[in-house]
């Protein structure tokens, strides 16, 4: 099973940004289908950010034009890129993926699930 590792967050201002990035095992991870998922407290996890092993992007309405993904294959790394970041951005961030890119839009990616990074907007 591919496991990710994902990089630390940090306390951040509103209107500031942060890139997190996360790293893959395994040696196919250029296939997998890659997304950024958050947790609020009390709240679901959500998926925030999607990107198709061909490099399409989708986003959840919530950070359109905020939030960028982007992938590096030669480093089975994937990014987040997050720009004029809100209070309402404050979250546990997680990636994970699948070879099956519905089983990634639907929050049921087959990999395991690392321990995430806490992003926090707060002045």
């Amino acid at each position: 099973q591919v496991q990710f590792v994902e990089s630390v967050g940090g306390l951040v201002q509103p209107g500031g940004s942060l890139r997190l990035s996360c790293v893959a095992s395994g040696s196919i991870f250029s296939i997998y289908a890659m997304g950024w998922y958050r947790q609020a407290p009390a709240k679901q996890r959500e998926l925030v950010a999607v990107i198709a092993s061909g490099g399409s992007t989708r986003y959840a309405d919530s950070v359109k034009g905020r939030l960028t993904i982007s992938r590096d294959n030669a480093k089975n790394t994937v990014y987040l890129r997050m720009n004029s970041l809100k209070p309402e951005d404050t979250a546990v961030y997680y990636c994970n993926g699948d070879r099956l890119y519905d089983r990634v839009v639907s929050n049921k990616p087959g990999g395991s699930w690392g321990q995430g990074t806490q992003v926090t907007v707060s002045s």
